[in-house]
């Protein structure tokens, strides 16, 4: 069934995002709604695996994380915790990164910030740190909740099915490897034109991947250690917003270097790849049963 789920899942990504590759690439206007759609290809592939098996629903609910596991309790209590922590590492990542003179911060004048936000067109109080006040409180709680349809569609596919089949062959480690591996290639049709490090063009398409692999530990963590996908959902809808807005603390002058800096980075990754240590240290997660 793995192979009928990764089918659709990457076969229906590229052909959503084939108009961007004939066209004008991330300057299309159509990028965002094509990538909104390719989101939800990884439910395409659970939902096509689904038609097969012909598995009752609630049955498959439970099998697949759309339930609250068998320990409820520690579920809603991890799905609040993820979503107060992610924007902390986000930003801690970039603090650690500025520590480290890999990138320049401009927190009294917030110029990338500002010309950013005037680009957009919208307009700006007389003191930008209203502005950016009023941007954190939205990315941190408007916009993961508008995001959780959009994330579920992600997360059902690769924490929700694919990753239990995956830990229960090549075990908890392997699993959880192999499927930051796939999630991130996953991205390649929008990873490929440059999205996420602008600078690399096709290149980055891989490098990405090196972000999927620890961050996609962690949300397999959550999936594990709970039975249910919607601790990695509210974690995965966090950390967009939360990532975009934290590289506009950057300075207009000297703009952060996005290989480097950001939880998408080499500095995120080593901190991605600590924070996964140390979860699975203090709260290790069974082997999975075989599963069909």
């Amino acid at each position: 069934m793995i192979p009928l789920f990764l089918l659709v899942a990457y076969g229906l990504a590229w052909l959503f995002a084939l108009p961007l590759w004939l066209g004008d690439g991330l300057a299309d206007p159509l990028f965002g709604p094509l990538v909104g759609l390719m989101m939800f290809t990884p439910t395409l592939g659970v939902l096509a695996v689904w038609a097969v098996r012909r598995t009752p629903f609630r049955a498959w609910a439970r099998e697949t994380g759309l339930t609250l596991g068998a320990r409820r309790g520690r579920t809603v209590a991890l799905f609040f915790a993820t979503w107060a922590a992610v924007p902390l590492v986000v930003y801690g990542t970039l603090a650690l990164t500025a520590a480290l003179g890999l990138v320049s911060l401009d927190l009294g004048r917030l110029s990338l910030f500002t010309t950013t936000i005037r680009a957009t067109g919208m307009p700006l109080p007389d003191d930008p740190h209203t502005a950016l006040l009023v941007q954190v409180v939205v990315s941190t709680l408007v916009l993961p909740v508008l995001n959780l349809i959009p994330m579920l569609g992600e997360e059902w596919g690769w924490r929700g099915w694919l990753l239990p089949r995956l830990v229960a062959a090549r075990g908890v480690f392997g699993g959880l490897v192999l499927s930051g591996v796939i999630w991130g290639l996953w991205h390649a049709p929008a990873t490929a034109l440059g999205y996420n490090y602008p600078g690399l063009g096709p290149w980055a398409a891989l490098l990405f991947v090196g972000f999927c692999v620890p961050a996609g530990m962690l949300f397999g963590w959550l999936r594990l250690r709970t039975g249910s996908v919607w601790p990695a959902v509210i974690g995965h809808a966090v950390l967009n917003p939360a990532a975009s807005l934290a590289l506009l603390l950057g300075d207009a002058a000297a703009p952060p270097d996005t290989v480097v800096a950001g939880i998408t980075g080499l500095v995120g990754w080593a901190v991605l790849a600590v924070l996964a240590v140390v979860v699975f240290k203090l709260a290790p997660v069974r082997q999975e049963q075989p599963v069909s």
